[in-house]
């Protein structure tokens, strides 16, 4: 672990729009791919036909990924600034991968944006930027990229940049602190050095860019949350939930509950990385060992939290939803599978409260029939079992969902309050 504060960066965009090659570009440039292991993927990518992808191969490193041309798991790779020490969660911009996205950009302080310059905004774009909007990542740096294929034309970087200002104040992201970098990633313009291919250009590199984001402060005075991803037994411990810490601080010796299971009890021994450590902080991955619980006692999905401030259980709660696809309509009792944290859990929705205005965030209508793609509303949810769940506005990180069906995702939203049962 470096000793330079951390951050997660999203990677975020349309398909095809040089993601993968932009993330690969970034390891070489700051040392974290060595170069050698890029020439092992520049002769397997031109033995495949593909060349010119090596840097995306030094992040789709899945087989199957290789031979689909495609990003598909959330792929962490990190990279140090002088300021930073990152760690990029590679978004997939397919679109049966958007349940990744947003587990992933939930857990992102900042995102890049890649808009290609031969191709400007296109539907992904505006999808992905909803969404970081919607699950509150704060700043966006766009890159604009392939600027190689549009022969480094300043008037096509503009017409690009008027585009996605206008799909920014759309979704209310602040435009003025926006910072725009004409690069190319494949050929390496403006990633780490400014390019003589742009003279007209005189901002930040890429690198330098990421380097002046603002520190984001942890959520350690938020009180602890921390959603169970797996539950082992291991000889000689016992049973070992393992998770995430999202907010606040885990303590051997606190007296913790896990929620929906209701069970709790004293931590007896915290362990990272195979060692035993006094304490756990937000972004920190742990296993530890609670005395009293047994296996079957807690399941993935539940969260822990202080046994005096429990995480907070569900009979109902009101959310913002953005309907991103469905074939047809969505009308009261629709029961689809909701995904929020580790939780997997089928809600129905109970009632359509409003239409919201996706571009000033107005209300458009009260008590809509339905609502359909490209719509956003609140809605009252009902949960058809106990389902831990906390307002975005108090715990973001436990405040955000995905909303899937039919092996996609149909939505996405966050909690605006809970009806504790």
């Amino acid at each position: 672990m470096s000793d330079k504060p951390h951050q997660n960066l999203a990677i975020i965009g349309h398909v095809d729009h040089g993601k993968s090659t932009l993330v690969g570009r970034l390891l070489f440039e700051t040392g974290s791919v060595p170069e050698h292991v890029i020439e092992q993927h520049r002769e397997e990518a031109e033995e495949k036909g593909k060349g010119g992808f090596e840097f995306a191969y030094v992040m789709d490193n899945l087989a199957e990924e290789r031979e689909r041309g495609v990003t598909i798991d959330i792929a962490h790779q990190e990279f140090d600034t002088d300021n930073y020490y990152f760690t990029i969660v590679d978004c997939p911009g397919h679109r049966d991968f958007v349940k990744n996205m947003i587990t992933g950009a939930s857990q992102a302080d900042n995102a890049v944006l890649v808009v290609a310059a031969d191709d400007g905004v296109a539907p992904q774009t505006r999808e992905h930027v909803f969404l970081a909007r919607t699950l509150g990542i704060n700043e966006l740096i766009i890159g604009v990229n392939k600027m190689d294929l549009v022969d480094y034309q300043e008037s096509t970087y503009n017409e690009v940049i008027e585009e996605v200002k206008n799909l920014l104040n759309q979704v209310r992201f602040a435009t003025d602190d926006t910072t725009f970098v004409p690069i190319s990633a494949f050929e390496g313009d403006n990633v780490a050095e400014a390019s003589e291919n742009t003279p007209w250009y005189d901002g930040p590199t890429l690198l330098e860019s990421l380097n002046d984001l603002p520190e984001s402060e942890p959520p350690t005075d938020a009180p602890l949350r921390l959603p169970i991803q797996d539950v082992y037994t291991i000889s000689g411990i016992g049973t070992v939930p393992v998770g995430r810490v999202e907010t606040g601080i885990l303590n051997t010796g606190d007296n913790v509950s896990f929620q929906p299971s209701d069970v709790g009890g004293e931590v007896k021994t915290v362990e990272m990385h195979h060692e035993e450590v006094p304490k756990a902080e937000p972004g920190d991955n742990v296993g530890f060992n609670v005395r009293g619980i047994g296996k079957d006692d807690i399941r993935r999905g539940d969260v822990c939290g202080p046994a005096d401030d429990p995480p907070s259980v569900a009979e109902t709660f009101k959310a913002q939803v953005v309907v991103m696809q469905h074939p047809s309509v969505i009308t009261a009792g629709y029961t689809p599978v909701f995904h929020a944290h580790t939780a997997q859990v089928a809600c129905t929705i109970e009632s359509i409260d409003q239409k919201i205005d996706p571009s000033s965030g107005e209300v458009a209508e009260e008590n809509p029939d339905f609502i359909k793609s490209g719509d956003a509303a609140v809605v009252t949810v009902r949960p058809q079992k106990p389902l831990s769940i906390e307002p975005s506005g108090e715990i973001p990180e436990l405040g955000s969902f995905a909303i899937r069906d039919m092996g996609q995702t149909i939505a996405a939203g966050k909690v605006l309050e809970v009806n504790e049962r």
